[in-house]
C-alpha cells in the first residue's frame, strides 16, 4: 500500500561560515551599544519600521543586510523568538587562567572580587542565564572548565541577554587547583551544597569570594567539594529540595551584593 503523504525535504540553512548567531533585537542593540559590529544581518522580510533603526545602525557601521523569509529565519534559530533579526558575529572565546591571575595581581577597585565557578554546568539556557545574574550583581568574572561545561554559543549569547560580551568568562585546566590558587590569592572559596549544614546567609561574602555552584542533580565534584573553605545551603520551606542552577546563583549573588552594600 502506498503512502498519500509527502515528507518535505527542505535543504538545511546555510549560514557564513565561522561566525556565531546572535538573535533577537535586544542582543543585537546589546552588540551595537558595545561597539561589536555583525559581519552580516538576515532581517525579516516586511518586519516594516519595528526595526528600522537598529538595522539602519548595523549598516552604517558596515554590516551586510540581507532580507530572509520569516520561515527561514524560524528554521535557523531552531523556532527560537529571533524577531525578525539574526546577527552573524565573531564567536566568543573564553579568557585563559593567566587572564584571571593578571586581573587578581593587578586589583585596584574598592570593591573585593566576587567570582562565579561553574563547576559541570553543561546546560547552554542554565550557563546564559547564570552570565546573566552574573552581570546584573557586579561579579567580576566566572569561572569554568575546560571539561563539562557549557560552550560560549549563540544559544548562550541570546540568553544571557549581552552579559555573555561583558563578563569575563575564565576557561581552566583543572578547577580544583585553580580553586587552590585562588585560596592562596585571599579569595575564600564557597560551595554550595543541599547537605551542608550552614545557611548561605550565615556566610561572610564581604571579603574577596569564589562562590562555586554545582550542576544540576549531581551538585559539585569530589574535589571541588574538598577545595572550597565552606560549604553553604539555601534554607528551602517548601516540597521542593533544590532549585534550578541558575536560580539559585542568582540568590547567591545577590545575597553577597546585600552583605556587601551593608558593609559599605
Amino acid at each position: 500500500m502506498k503512502s498519500s503523504s509527502r515528507r518535505s525535504s527542505r535543504p538545511a540553512v546555510r549560514t557564513p561560515d565561522g561566525l556565531d548567531q546572535v538573535y533577537g533585537v535586544h542582543a543585537l542593540e546589546s552588540l551595537l551599544e558595545r561597539g561589536e559590529t555583525p559581519r552580516e544581518l538576515w532581517v525579516q522580510q516586511g518586519a516594516g519600521n519595528r526595526l528600522k533603526e537598529v538595522v539602519a545602525s548595523a549598516q552604517s557601521r558596515g554590516a551586510r543586510i540581507t532580507e530572509q523569509p520569516r520561515d527561514l529565519l524560524d528554521q535557523l534559530t531552531q523556532g527560537a523568538a529571533h524577531q525578525g533579526v539574526v546577527a552573524f558575529c565573531s564567536p566568543l572565546v573564553p579568557e585563559g587562567e593567566e587572564s584571571l591571575w593578571l586581573k587578581l595581581r593587578a586589583w585596584q577597585a574598592s570593591t573585593p572580587p566576587l567570582l562565579l565557578v561553574l563547576d559541570g554546568v553543561t546546560d547552554v539556557h542554565n550557563f546564559g542565564a547564570c552570565l546573566r545574574s552574573a552581570d546584573a550583581a557586579g561579579a567580576h568574572g566566572v569561572i569554568v572548565a575546560k571539561d563539562k561545561a557549557a560552550p560560549l554559543n549563540a544559544t548562550v549569547r541570546k540568553v544571557a541577554c549581552g552579559a555573555a560580551e561583558v563578563v569575563p568568562v575564565y576557561q581552566v585546566t583543572n578547577l580544583s587547583r585553580t580553586l587552590a590558587k585562588l585560596k592562596d590569592a585571599g579569595v575564600w572559596i564557597t560551595g554550595t551544597a543541599g547537605e551542608a549544614d550552614a545557611s548561605l546567609f550565615e556566610i561572610d561574602m564581604t571579603g574577596p569570594t569564589a562562590l562555586v555552584m554545582g550542576a544540576e542533580g549531581k551538585g559539585m565534584r569530589r574535589l571541588t567539594r574538598e577545595a572550597c573553605d565552606n560549604l553553604a545551603k539555601l534554607p528551602m520551606a517548601g516540597q521542593v529540595s533544590s532549585l534550578n542552577v541558575s536560580v539559585a546563583t542568582g540568590i547567591c549573588l545577590f545575597e553577597a551584593v546585600r552583605q556587601r552594600q551593608l558593609a559599605s
